[in-house]
């Protein structure tokens, strides 16, 4: 009771909080990308069970994040994770348009939604586990307050991308961009980055880049395949 009536405890969740808010942006971006294949009335259940099951995968990431990001190539396989989900995303977007609409798999999204969460969230969890000092009940409360943050992001999403498709590339954009800052923030390019800090940019548009051509080229296969 004491710990509840503190300006500390509070001044900390309010932080957390905030900071949920803040990088929880792109999340709900993966979220509505993976679940916006699905059939209408198993969008909500993916973006329930994905939003939940990643911050509960969350508060387990940050009792070791700082140990994992001391790993070599651990950050560079993340990012190439990304990409490819980025990619896969993409090529989705012009397949079952139409009256032969094909729907995805409800597993298969929430999967999708757990790689990238625990991909993304390495350097997010840090952030989080630095306001919350040791304090589990801050790290729970904080988290699990943000979940209806991100269900309500990633539900806005959904019904923004179903009326303007642009916003689909651009969060497969977004995909690659952190992937790509993944990839070059890794252990073994600490040195060149610190020395060339232009390197990051390069990252980010190269892997932005990379998953735009490589979807868009896969939906071009999969136009021809469907058309022969």
């Amino acid at each position: 009771m004491e710990l509840l009536q503190s300006a500390d405890f509070w001044i900390g969740l309010v932080k957390i909080i905030w900071i949920n808010i803040i990088l929880s942006g792109d999340n709900a971006v993966v979220i509505a990308l993976a679940a916006r294949s699905l059939p209408p009335h198993q969008q909500r259940m993916a973006v329930l069970w994905g939003s939940g099951a990643a911050v509960v995968m969350r508060i387990a990431l940050t009792v070791v994040a700082v140990q994992l990001l001391e790993l070599p190539y651990l950050q560079i396989v993340g990012g190439l994770l990304l990409l490819w989900i980025g990619v896969q995303l993409l090529s989705d977007e012009e397949e079952g348009e139409g009256e032969s609409k094909e729907y995805g798999s409800l597993m298969a999204a929430v999967r999708t939604i757990l790689i990238a969460d625990l991909v993304m969230s390495l350097d997010n969890v840090i952030a989080v586990a630095a306001a919350a000092k040791g304090s589990m009940l801050l790290l729970v409360l904080g988290l699990a307050i943000s979940i209806p943050l991100v269900i309500f992001g990633s539900t806005l999403m959904i019904k923004l991308m179903e009326r303007f498709p642009i916003i689909v590339m651009l969060g497969a954009g977004l995909i690659g961009w952190v992937g790509g800052e993944t990839i070059v923030n890794d252990l073994v390019f600490r040195d060149s980055l610190a020395s060339n800090p232009m390197l990051h940019y390069v990252g980010a548009v190269a892997g932005a880049a990379l998953v735009l051509a490589l979807g868009k080229l896969m939906q071009k296969r999969h136009a021809e395949a469907a058309s022969d």
